[in-house]
């Protein structure tokens, strides 16, 4: 029988390679729903070619113009964020993979988790924002949550078979973004291209930045926080250049698991949706005998801020990591508009961090609220 998945973000960058997957894959799944934000073009693409039960498209006016597209109702068409958190609550699939950026996919997680589907989470924010409400809902219901980063997946991997209380230390890798070996004082004036242009992954806008800034590689530290049950001690960040090795796992017998591979996201992706099997794919083969070396360097935190602010977000605890989660996604939005220098999204972050209205145990209307809260400080910020 086929596993049946809904695919939210299905035209961003973790959604078509997610497509690439059950394109290659196509006798042992099917597609139930697609969501998008506003390209349409490529999702009447994606619907002529999966037939999904239902789409949902955030942006009225591109909902407005495939609504003619698919005149002939075959295909149920939800619109706007209402029409999203809709379409996340179905519980007629196996696996919802959640490919939505930034922190308007931590709402469709959790309504995907309360509906009893397992998630497939790219969308590191979703725990980043609501580990706690969302540790709480896996906890009721039994729902489960497969990590598709590829750091997270390599962890996942190697704990299988493992128990928590034989883990010494997780070791995130990380490439060091497109600015590893530019000076500190260099990046003031670092360009939207520059920051763009990472050395190993194609990746959307977003995260590309959040890389640059290696925010992407503190929020990883958080999710990791969430998803193994560790403390934030026992989780390091070592910087491999290469992405050969994806992370790896300390015992404390002191032997290492590291899980190894070529910079793929199509690898993770699959793991996930084929959990706990294993298919045969065609991507390209990893060649060790290519590989003319591995290096590793520890992370300079002086030099990229974001990641003294994942920790001490981890060490506040509470509302901590939501604000910083929501001063990230607008800050890194000003940069792209071209309102701010890249430098000031790590201070952005850093004041939102410290000013916002902390508590320690924040509910889902309280995200809410901060969300908004956040938004206006920051815009009163910049002009200031």
């Amino acid at each position: 029988m086929k596993r049946t998945i809904g695919i939210l973000g299905s035209t961003g960058s973790i959604g078509i390679n997610t497509i690439d997957v059950i394109r290659h894959f196509k006798n042992q799944f099917s597609v139930k729903y697609l969501s998008a934000y506003s390209n349409n073009h490529l999702l009447l693409q994606q619907i002529k070619e999966f037939n999904p039960d239902a789409i949902a498209i955030v942006d009225q006016e591109a909902a407005k113009s495939l609504r003619k597209d698919l005149n002939d109702g075959s295909v149920e068409v939800l619109e706007g964020r209402d029409g999203l958190l809709e379409l996340s609550a179905w519980d007629n699939v196996d696996i919802c993979l959640n490919a939505i950026v930034g922190g308007s996919g931590m709402e469709p997680t959790i309504k995907a988790l309360q509906a009893g589907v397992n998630v497939a989470l790219s969308n590191k924010e979703s725990l980043v924002m609501a580990g706690s409400l969302i540790k709480e809902v896996l906890k009721k219901n039994g729902t489960k949550i497969f990590p598709v980063d590829s750091e997270h997946s390599a962890i996942w991997q190697c704990l299988m078979g493992e128990e928590n209380s034989s883990i010494k230390r997780i070791i995130l890798t990380g490439s060091g973004g497109p600015f590893r070996s530019t000076p500190k004082v260099d990046l003031i004036k670092a360009t939207i291209e520059e920051a763009l242009a990472h050395p190993n992954w194609n990746m959307g806008s977003k995260i590309s930045i959040d890389s640059a800034t290696m925010m992407n590689k503190g929020f990883e530290v958080i999710e990791a926080y969430w998803l193994f049950g560790l403390s934030y001690k026992q989780i390091e960040i070592v910087i491999h250049p290469q992405s050969i090795i994806h992370s790896m796992v300390e015992f404390i017998d002191g032997s290492v698991k590291a899980q190894l591979g070529l910079p793929d996201m199509k690898v993770p992706i699959q793991m996930a949706l084929t959990f706990p099997n294993r298919f045969d794919s065609n991507w390209k083969e990893f060649n060790p005998t290519e590989l003319t070396d591995l290096t590793f360097e520890k992370p300079n935190f002086d030099k990229f801020p974001c990641l003294n602010l994942a920790y001490e977000s981890l060490k506040m605890g509470g509302s901590a990591a939501a604000a910083l989660n929501i001063a990230n996604d607008k800050s890194v939005r000003l940069f792209l508009d071209g309102r701010i220098g890249f430098t000031q999204i790590a201070e952005i972050n850093e004041a939102v961090l410290r000013e916002h209205k902390w508590i320690s145990i924040p509910s889902l209307s309280y995200l809410i609220e901060l969300e908004d809260w956040g938004k206006t400080f920051i815009e009163k910020l910049i002009k200031e």
